[in-house]
């Protein structure tokens, strides 16, 4: 998420109560988790495995709970608990804000767009030309549809990431700030939820087709003309390129590449990033040929027990 105008490290630092390791005048044009950081980013870490890969990532400014030398050209926030601040930033340039009419007068819808009734649009929302929004859709906040867009009854679209911190006591909610765009000439079927970027954009490409009942996680970027079936569950910060086709009930796992031109089989299970052009078949998803031989072998196995038996 970008601020809507730059903000000092120092003022970051008032608020939030954690202390400035560096220069306080330096000035953070927005806040992004680990994976989607960019140069002027403010980002957090709280765990060793992960201090090297922040420190040295594209984000400008750090919140950390060790004290450590100040990479070049960065500035630090310490604080004992990092999670904590970052939480504080967010709620303070995206806090959540009530609605009192189904259309917020902040949305923006373009010329020829039907809106069915029981819909909800919230703030700043943009929807474009031509499109067709069915009956109790809720769109949240800050999201972007393209023309020609087409969303079913009951879909959400922007609603939280699934994201907490597990504390002693409980879990503790990391508050999404990101936003679901959606380009050109996609359609969503009914009951499906695609989950606003924790920090950044959840990304559906044009010309895509969903059915009922898919969900997509936060952070996710699908590529254009992409088809999945009903029931297709794909997971957080996942990148599946363009022309990719999930059959229906695949699931997808976190934070892996599924490449261009891939078909998955109905109910596979992808663990690890697939290689573009081919088809996958099974859990864990493997080559469709090769699984197929693998089933074929498995069904001769009783008839060996059996001659072994006998011999």
């Amino acid at each position: 998420m970008r601020f809507n105008k730059p903000v000092s490290l120092g003022e970051l630092a008032g608020f939030t109560g954690a202390t400035v390791i560096g220069d306080g005048a330096m000035l953070v044009q927005g806040i992004n988790e680990i994976h989607k950081v960019e140069s002027g980013d403010i980002t957090f870490v709280d765990h060793p495995k992960y201090y090297d890969k922040a420190l040295s990532s594209a984000a400008t400014f750090v919140i950390i709970n060790k004290e450590v030398p100040v990479p070049p050209g960065k500035a630090l926030l310490f604080s004992e608990d990092p999670f904590s601040v970052y939480i504080k930033i967010v709620q303070r340039f995206r806090s959540f804000e009530r609605s009192l009419t189904p259309i917020s007068e902040t949305a923006v819808i373009g010329e020829g767009t039907i809106i069915q009734p029981g819909v909800f649009i919230g703030h700043h929302v943009r929807i474009g030309r031509h499109c067709i929004i069915h009956s109790n859709v809720s769109i949240y906040d800050h999201c972007e549809l393209g023309d020609n867009v087409i969303v079913h009854a009951n879909t959400v679209i922007g609603a939280d990431a699934f994201y907490f911190k597990r504390r002693p006591e409980g879990y503790d909610k990391m508050y999404s700030c990101g936003r679901v765009i959606i380009h050109d000439r996609v359609e969503i079927g009914a009951n499906c939820t695609i989950d606003k970027g924790v920090s950044h954009d959840t990304v559906i490409g044009a010309g895509t087709k969903l059915d009922n009942m898919i969900h997509i996680g936060h952070d996710t970027v699908v590529g254009k003309n992409c088809l999945m079936a009903a029931q297709v569950g794909v997971a957080g910060v996942t990148t599946i390129e363009d022309e990719v086709i999930l059959w229906g009930q695949v699931g997808v796992q976190k934070d892996l590449t599924i490449g261009k031109g891939a078909i998955v089989l109905g109910k596979s299970g992808v663990t690890k990033s697939l290689a573009g052009g081919r088809t996958y078949f099974g859990l864990p998803a493997i080559d469709a040929r090769e699984k197929m031989r693998e089933m074929a072998a498995l069904k001769q196995l009783p008839e060996l027990l059996e001659r072994l038996k006998q011999s």
